[in-house]
């Protein structure tokens, strides 16, 4: 199967300091990808490349066949590619509703087609609150707002960057069944994420990324056979 996301050798600095050095990754239709390692290693800093927020100093982004090299962010958006960022940065001052409206894009070729509708009844609280200022949402709700924003783009891949972090167990609930349903439905994600049980009940395949290098890749029953490497690159 031809990958819908391939990503070859590619090297990121901040500055003078070099981050990535060599990343490759694929990502098929339909398949469920996660970045798993500690913090700091390049996990957020790859997800940045991919969307174009960090320039390349070498290397290849190729998405649905077109090379991504040197676009900018809203370009990369536009090919098909949504972000969950970490931190979530939803529009404080925009109401549930606008912050869903602002970003909605009509993609013929996404299915099925994510609209107001759908999101809200994929998140009912959020209908709930439409008319809220996005900085009078709780963390759980910005998350799933934030979740729902990159939805209505109708995104071909959808990256979720760290979308559990510092939400209260019954939320990241939430949020997993959110995406096994987005799995079940067929859409394309790559996932960052500590919580190492749901992702290997989740993903397809892991990526481990340390110190700016993949040095591990497998399937979920490879990782689970592999206890050696969650202990020593994921630390679990």
């Amino acid at each position: 199967m031809t990958a819908l996301l391939e990503v070859r050798d590619i090297e990121t600095c901040y500055g003078a300091s070099q981050a990535l050095f060599g990343v490759s990754l694929d990502v098929h239709p339909h398949e469920v990808v996660t970045l798993v390692g500690r913090n700091g290693m390049g996990k957020s800093t790859t997800v940045k490349s991919m969307m174009g927020l960090l320039p390349l100093r070498a290397g290849s982004i190729r998405f649905a066949g077109t090379e991504l090299q040197g676009w900018p962010t809203h370009r990369v958006a536009q090919a098909g590619i949504g972000l969950v960022p970490e931190g979530r940065h939803i529009f404080p001052n925009l109401t549930v509703r606008e912050n869903l409206v602002a970003t909605a894009t009509d993609r013929r070729s996404a299915q099925p087609a994510w609209t107001l509708d759908s999101v809200y009844e994929m998140f009912p609280r959020l209908e709930e609150r439409e008319r809220n200022l996005g900085s009078n949402l709780s963390g759980g709700e910005q998350q799933m707002l934030a979740i729902g924003r990159a939805l209505m783009t109708n995104p071909l891949l959808l990256i979720l960057d760290e979308a559990t972090e510092g939400l209260a167990p019954l939320i990241r609930g939430e949020i997993w069944r959110c995406l096994e349903r987005l799995k079940e439905a067929g859409l394309a994600l790559i996932v960052i994420d500590k919580n190492i049980g749901p992702l290997l009940r989740l993903a397809d395949r892991h990526y481990v990324v340390e110190k700016g290098r993949v040095v591990w890749s497998g399937s979920s029953a490879q990782l689970q056979a592999d206890p050696a490497v969650l202990r020593e690159y994921v630390g679990v």
